[in-house]
């Protein structure tokens, strides 16, 4: 491919936002445009930047950054799979991915493109550093802590439960990898809580956690989008015992989610047709410049 890669932002929540704004600060990458539901809605983008409804209409677009609510991935996937447009999503449903691979894969090969799936930072890189910290360790144990912040996945799971007006769903770390759920809800008019809470501690998204579902006013003015996360392991290499590592970072969730899809669009224009994880794709890949100079700064 000459010249430079053309991304297509397709749904404009809180992450396709900062998408479109990862892109458009990419050296080597041009926002072709934003596909959503309503074109006819702008509000927030730049004049300049073309909003469709079909991405047919943006010309060539060589990879669609699928910024939509995860349980929308499968089916939008495939259809830009299927078209031949690589696909980048940030899928966080941890004990269904693997599923979803097998599924792309098969599409991504019959349609010569690449689908890079569950590219946000959990899963994501935190998966990565998992993987990194096992090899330094190989017996041991890993813990990983998220928060204390606002889950995106979560809450947009809570946002799809009906009678809810808003939501904000907010993970606490309770050490040794296990997390309790903080959900505030804003209902619709003539909602019924307790039946609004039940469906909420059936999702999947909760059921394993220890969960509590409070209804306020208004969700809007609790909404903080900080998160982080605190990967522990202690373990051994070779003979040697008490291997210690921590890895600890405080983010802005959707800002950095994007930050690694745009950075997976890049890595999936040098894969081969297919479907992968973030584990299976050079480190290398993701990063923009010359090979040996990164080579020569990063090693």
């Amino acid at each position: 491919m000459s010249g430079k890669a053309r991304i297509a932002v397709v749904g404009y929540g809180n992450i396709g936002r900062a998408a479109a704004d990862a892109v458009l600060e990419a050296p080597d990458m041009e926002l072709a445009g934003v596909v959503r539901r309503n074109p006819q809605d702008r509000a927030g983008i730049d004049p300049e930047v073309p909003v469709v409804g079909d991405v047919a209409q943006l010309g060539r677009v060589d990879v669609a950054l699928l910024c939509v609510p995860t349980r929308q991935v499968p089916e939008t996937a495939a259809a830009y799979l299927s078209k031949g447009i690589n696909t980048v999503d940030s899928y966080d449903i941890h004990g269904e991915l693997v599923n979803l691979r097998r599924q792309l894969d098969e599409i991504g090969r019959a349609h010569d493109a690449v689908a890079i799936i569950s590219a946000g930072w959990d899963p994501g890189t935190n998966s990565m550093v998992r993987a990194m910290l096992e090899f330094m360790a190989p017996r041991g144990i890993t813990y990983t802590n998220y928060g204390p912040g606002m889950s995106m996945g979560h809450t947009v799971a809570v946002k799809a439960i009906p009678g809810v007006r808003d939501a904000l769903s907010l993970t606490i770390p309770a050490g040794q990898g296990a997390h309790r759920r903080l959900v505030y809800v804003e209902l619709e008019p003539g909602a019924d809580f307790e039946t609004v809470k039940q469906r909420i501690l059936e999702d999947p998204y909760f059921r394993n956690d220890e969960t509590r579902v409070m209804q306020v006013e208004a969700v809007q003015p609790l909404i903080d989008m900080g998160h982080g996360v605190r990967i522990e392991r202690k373990g051994v290499s070779g003979r040697a015992h008490n291997q210690m590592f921590f890895y600890d970072i405080r983010i802005n969730n959707p800002a950095l989610t994007a930050q690694v899809m745009v950075a997976a669009a890049r890595a999936s224009l040098r894969q081969k047709p297919g479907a992968y994880t973030l584990l299976e794709v050079p480190i290398i890949d993701f990063l923009t410049g010359d090979r040996e100079a990164l080579l020569r700064r990063l090693v």
